[in-house]
């Protein structure tokens, strides 16, 4: 029922800037955790960042300082703010919603939106 659509995706050039963008629809009561993830060919999907309900940030050491992640205040969402971006960040970004429903805890994901730096 609740489902992901992420946006933004594309090809930068190095220490360009992008912007994704992850809205849910579907019955959700509130959100616990969202954020975002990234997996590129033959390594395990890793944490990007994630912000939870009360506003705490998390970041992958390797994004600090250059990703920003941000909630949309009208509607269940997160934006990454991606700056300086680097080749070695080029993967699928994730979109990821742990929600409380009427049927429990959930746990949905995006398609993924493909994001390469290069030049």
């Amino acid at each position: 029922q609740v489902q992901l659509v992420e946006s933004g995706g594309g090809l930068v050039q190095p220490g360009g800037s992008l912007t994704l963008s992850c809205a849910a629809s579907g019955s959700i009561f509130r959100f616990i955790v969202m954020g975002w993830y990234r997996q590129t060919p033959g390594k395990q999907r890793e944490l990007v960042a994630t912000i939870t309900s009360g506003g705490i940030r998390n970041y992958a050491d390797s994004v600090k300082g250059r990703f920003t992640i941000s909630r949309d205040s009208a509607k269940i969402g997160v934006y990454l703010q991606m700056n300086s971006l680097k080749p070695e960040d080029t993967a699928v970004y994730y979109c990821h919603l742990d929600s409380l429903r009427a049927v429990g805890r959930e746990d949905t994901w995006g398609q993924g939106t493909q994001v390469t730096v290069s030049s």
